[in-house]
C-alpha cells in the first residue's frame, strides 16, 4: 500500500470509525466459523509469545485473542478506529502504524493476524507487504489471513452518511494462497464459506491459515 493509499484509507475509516464499531458490535459472537478459526490459531501460538493483530479496527478480534490468552496487541492506521480500540478494551495495547513498515523486529512475533486489513492493499503490493509479514514473524509462527473472496471490486461510498470512499479488493484464495507461499510461508489450512445476507456480507469470505 503507497503512502497515498494509506492516507486515502485512514482518511476513510477516521470518518466511519464509530458508525462501523457500532454496526459491526458484538459480530463475532454471530459467526460460530470466525471464531472457530481464531481458537485454532490461539492454539498454534507458542506460549507467552507477542502476537500482533495487525489492521485491529475497533479491537474485537485483538479483545478476542486476549480472552483466548494470547499476549496480543493490535496496529491500525486509524486513529478514529484505536480511539474506539482502546475505549472498548482499555486493557489491551493499541498502536498507530503501517503494516508495510512494522516497527517490530526480525522474528519478534508469536503470531499475527490480518482479519480483513490485506483487502486495500493493490495485488502487486501484497508481496511486498506478506514479506514484511514474514520478516516479523518468528519460525514457525502462523498467521492467519481474512479477506472477502471474488474478482470484482466493491466501492463503497459515503458510507453512514459520511463523504468518503474507498475500494474494497477482494481476491481468489488460490492467488493469495500463491502470494504467501511466495513470501516464504507454508499454507496449510484454506476455508473459504459463502455470504451470509443475515450478517449483511455481499461476497464469499476466506480464510488462510499459513506457517512461517
Amino acid at each position: 500500500m503507497t503512502a497515498e493509499t494509506e492516507t486515502e484509507t485512514r482518511v476513510f475509516y477516521d470518518a466511519i470509525a464509530e458508525d462501523y464499531a457500532e454496526h459491526f458490535r458484538d459480530a463475532m459472537a454471530r459467526r460460530p466459523l470466525e471464531r472457530a478459526l481464531l481458537s485454532a490459531f490461539a492454539e498454534l501460538v507458542q506460549p507467552d509469545g507477542e502476537v500482533a493483530d495487525l489492521g485491529c479496527g475497533p479491537g474485537e478480534v485483538t479483545g478476542y485473542l486476549a480472552a483466548r490468552g494470547l499476549r496480543v496487541f493490535g496496529l491500525d492506521l486509524s486513529k478514529g478506529m484505536l480511539a474506539v480500540a482502546r475505549r472498548e478494551h482499555p486493557g489491551l495495547r493499541f498502536v498507530q502504524g503501517t503494516m508495510r513498515e512494522l516497527d517490530l523486529p526480525d522474528g519478534g512475533l508469536a503470531g499475527a493476524v490480518s482479519w480483513y486489513s490485506s483487502i486495500h492493499t493493490p495485488v502487486d503490493e501484497l508481496p511486498a507487504l506478506f514479506a514484511e509479514l514474514y520478516r516479523v514473524l518468528a519460525p514457525g509462527a502462523p498467521l492467519l489471513v481474512a479477506f472477502q473472496a471474488g474478482d470484482e471490486p466493491r466501492r463503497l461510498v459515503e458510507p453512514f452518511g459520511h463523504p468518503v470512499t474507498l475500494d474494497f479488493l477482494r481476491r481468489r484464495p488460490g492467488d493469495v494462497a500463491a502470494v504467501l507461499a511466495g513470501a516464504g510461508f507454508d499454507v496449510f489450512s484454506r476455508t473459504e464459506k459463502s455470504a451470509d445476507a443475515s450478517l449483511g456480507e455481499t461476497a464469499a469470505q476466506a480464510f488462510l491459515l499459513a506457517r512461517r
